[in-house]
């Protein structure tokens, strides 16, 4: 019955129109109440432990490196970058907004921020060299939520402080599916792109190559310091997101000189305002994990599925069903913050190595991202690009298709995340 009051009050309070971080906490209320130990007490305790933790202090400062980079030139020159270096091969600049969100991705692990600026800058380069919009618009959102799988990764220190799993190993194991996932956007990319008439933009010489390189060294150093710290012990992933806005800020404003002292309040703001949303939310979360845990509810879910137990491999894709489907209706830190504290449990019972199910959750809700009805990329991706929501919704379809068709490859043959996972470890 405690799972019934779970559910009912959740989805009933979101039905309404109540903002998630509100209905999380409605949540954790009614569970209280129908376990007979309300007390306000417990609500303020947990939403205060829930913000009181050393290592979500990476999420602002990792936020603040990502408005940084947009804002102080580092996403203008790797892209212009990723365009010396494949901008003349057929379908080139669809492969170029692949190896920019890469590359993007390394540094601020915002899939919003990354998306917003790729569409910036390449929807209207794609449109005027032919290509079809809707389609370009729809891969560029799907090299978006590449950010939150490549570390460093908002989405894995939310996971990792809610799972209490290793953080730095969630980074390390997040590497190579986040590189498969860019790898099959370009395959896919150039089968949907065959037959279009487009322009090939000219191929850069050497010496311009090497120049473009130049301009975009410093933003390409900066996923090297990051993930070189974290790797060889030198900085913890809380202490990597200081040392990443303290460089974005350098770069922005000395070398590259495009940040100018009188934008630094408005950027700052807008990395605080970013902040308190997912803070709260994290802080609400906590409310009703903590409940979640009292009222027994993973034991009474695993009841459910017992039967899957023993049978890992099939457990996993039930559960990546699930939440496939959650994430549709659901943003992404919601989605973890929700479901981690039921699943978890049954994970650990299953065997399952957290970290690898760790991974392909946050890549599950990645693609949530990309799923109306919120499919919030996409939003962005229609604001940014001036491109109708509907036909951006068209646009994404093969390389929705294709994302999902990774999630399945993981599934399948789980050593693709854990053998490198462990040797980066």
């Amino acid at each position: 019955m405690t799972l019934v009051v779970f559910i009912v009050s959740l989805l009933g309070a979101m039905a309404i129109g109540v903002p998630v971080a509100f209905s999380l906490m409605f949540c954790g209320v009614m569970l209280m109440w129908y376990m007979g130990m309300f007390n306000t007490q417990i609500i303020a305790q947990n939403m205060i432990a829930g913000a009181d933790t050393f290592t979500l202090l990476a999420i602002p400062f990792f936020i603040l490196a990502g408005e940084l980079m947009n804002a102080g030139g580092l996403s203008r020159r790797i892209i212009d970058f990723a365009i010396a270096c494949v901008g003349h091969i057929r379908g080139g600049l669809g492969i170029v907004a692949i190896m920019a969100a890469v590359i993007m991705a390394s540094i601020s692990g915002s899939a919003a921020a990354d998306t917003a600026a790729l569409a910036a800058i390449l929807i209207p380069m794609m449109a005027k060299a032919g290509y079809n919009v809707p389609r370009s618009a729809g891969l560029i959102a799907a090299g978006g939520v590449i950010a939150p799988v490549i570390p460093p990764s908002m989405a894995f220190i939310v996971f990792g402080v809610a799972a209490n799993v290793s953080i730095t190993q969630l980074f390390m194991a997040g590497i190579v599916p986040g590189l498969l996932m860019g790898i099959a956007l370009v395959l896919t990319w150039l089968i949907v792109v065959r037959k279009d008439k487009v322009e090939t933009l000219p191929r850069t010489d050497a010496k311009e190559r090497l120049r473009a390189t130049g301009r975009a060294l410093w933003a390409l150093g900066m996923p090297v310091i990051i993930l070189g710290g974290i790797k060889m012990g030198v900085v913890t992933p809380t202490e990597a997101a200081v040392v990443a806005a303290a460089y974005a800020l350098f770069v922005g404003m000395v070398i590259y000189r495009e940040l100018k002292p009188r934008e630094l309040p408005a950027v700052i703001l807008q990395a605080a305002k970013t902040t308190a949303v997912i803070m709260f939310l994290v802080c609400a979360a906590l409310v009703s994990s903590w409940l979640i845990t009292a009222a027994n509810i993973p034991a009474e879910i695993t009841g459910f599925i017992s039967p899957l137990i023993d049978r890992p491999m099939l457990l996993m894709f039930v559960i990546m069903l699930v939440v496939l489907v959650v994430g549709t209706a659901l943003d992404l830190t919601p989605t973890i913050l929700i479901l981690t504290p039921v699943l978890m449990p049954i994970i650990k019972q299953a065997g399952i190595d957290p970290v690898y199910f760790g991974v392909l959750f946050i890549m599950n809700t990645c693609i949530g991202l990309l799923t109306p009805p919120v499919g919030v990329v996409l939003n962005v991706v229609s604001g940014v690009g001036r491109v109708p929501l509907g036909k951006v919704t068209v646009g994404v379809w093969p390389f929705l298709v294709t994302q999902v068709l990774v999630l399945l490859l993981l599934v399948l043959f789980p050593d693709i995340v854990l053998v490198p996972a462990r040797w980066l470890y």
